[in-house]
């Protein structure tokens, strides 16, 4: 197998799909891999890290997508990427489909096998691919609101830990799955005032097993969302639907209704946000307001601490890609159930019910469509 690893070319994504040692590990089984020129660099590995490990550095993307019988990468092809597209080709990478009907649409027209991180699922219903980076961006957004909450950034110049005689500051995390769990961890650690909303209640009581009085624990229903987003301090959108829309939790007649200079960080903006007045930004521009209410909606948050969110990933991605370099597509996906759940588009037609659902799609299942 032919595997290539191009350079991200998403606003400021300084993540990269492999790592040397990854790249030795793939050479020694007899797999050949092409890296792009500066591929690693934002991530702190170099071209010629890459090289000693064995990879073959390739000067130009057109080059090394033309090549590869399988390309890995970080965040889903740009709209320059569309044209290198082809239907013997395999992808897998994080695709976040359900707010990007024009990436659907040109993957499906390639007929190329396309395998979303996000949506990969193992039979005891964890997310492989999807947990390493959302415990980053669970991390990093009490980190990025501690930040943004500062009067010189544009907010209310709440401490988040407070001091002796003064109260800490308000954070209300909406979903507790893995981003959920992480944020309340990193903002427990700050000494804030943590509220966790979340629909299962089940999974509310396994955060109070977790973190025991430290945390409040409330069921989610539109009055409850409503009450406590008013009166918080940071806002953190953590809800998930693997590979369909996020639900909008929280209105805008909320937001309008939040203390001025408060802020929000919608880490479920890559499906599309799960507050009402979100809306994709950058890291070059990743900042806007609303009703005087901060909103940061950066849809690649794990590209801002990009060495540690690259071994992150390569540690839990790293088996599967080997699945599918050893074995090729079809044998790889009947054989492993995360692979099969992974499957996005293949021979044109969409093959996950979550995405079909959110873009108004044709859906076959995988298995209906898969050419022995």
């Amino acid at each position: 197998m032919i595997i290539g690893v191009p350079k991200e070319i998403k606003d400021h994504e300084t993540r990269v799909a492999l790592v040397p040692g990854s790249v030795r590990f793939l050479r020694e089984t007899g797999h050949e891999v092409l890296v792009q020129a500066g591929a690693g660099q934002g991530s702190s590995f170099s071209d010629e890290e890459f090289r000693t490990a064995g990879a073959e550095i390739v000067p130009t993307a057109a080059e090394l997508w033309q090549r590869a019988n399988l390309i890995t990468k970080v965040k889903e092809p740009q709209p320059s990427e569309y044209s290198f597209l082809r239907e013997d080709l395999i992808l897998f990478a994080y695709l976040h489909l359900a707010p990007l009907p024009d990436l659907t649409q040109a993957l499906l027209a390639s007929g190329c096998a396309a395998i979303a991180y996000e949506t990969m699922r193992e039979s005891d219903g964890t997310f492989p691919l999807l947990a390493p980076m959302s415990e980053v961006a669970g991390r990093l957004s009490v980190q990025i609101g501690a930040y943004y909450l500062e009067a010189p950034n544009g907010g209310r110049g709440v401490l988040l830990g407070g001091i002796p005689g003064v109260k800490p500051g308000r954070v209300v995390i909406l979903g507790g799955g893995v981003v959920g769990t992480n944020a309340a961890k990193m903002a427990l650690g700050l000494g804030a005032d943590v509220t966790i909303i979340d629909k299962n209640i089940n999974r509310l009581r396994e955060l109070e097993d977790i973190f025991g009085p430290h945390v409040r624990t409330i069921a989610s229903h539109p009055w409850a969302v409503a009450e406590e987003t008013a009166a918080a301090d940071l806002v953190i959108g953590a809800v998930l639907i693997p590979g369909a829309s996020a639900p909008r939790v929280v209105r805008r007649e909320v937001v309008s209704q939040m203390k001025k200079g408060s802020v929000i960080v919608d880490v479920a903006i890559d499906q599309g946000g799960c507050i009402e007045t979100a809306r994709a930004t950058t890291h070059t521009d990743p900042v806007y307001f609303v009703d005087d209410v901060l909103h940061y909606c950066v849809s690649n948050m794990p590209a801002a601490v990009p060495n540690t969110s690259t071994v992150g990933l390569t540690n839990a991605q790293f088996p599967y890609l080997m699945e599918l370099a050893n074995k090729g597509f079809v044998k790889a996906v009947m054989e492993s159930e995360a692979l099969a759940t992974g499957v996005n588009t293949y021979a044109g037609i969409c093959t996950h019910d979550g995405v079909a659902e959110s873009l108004a799609l044709p859906f076959k299942p995988l298995g209906e469509v898969l050419r022995y």
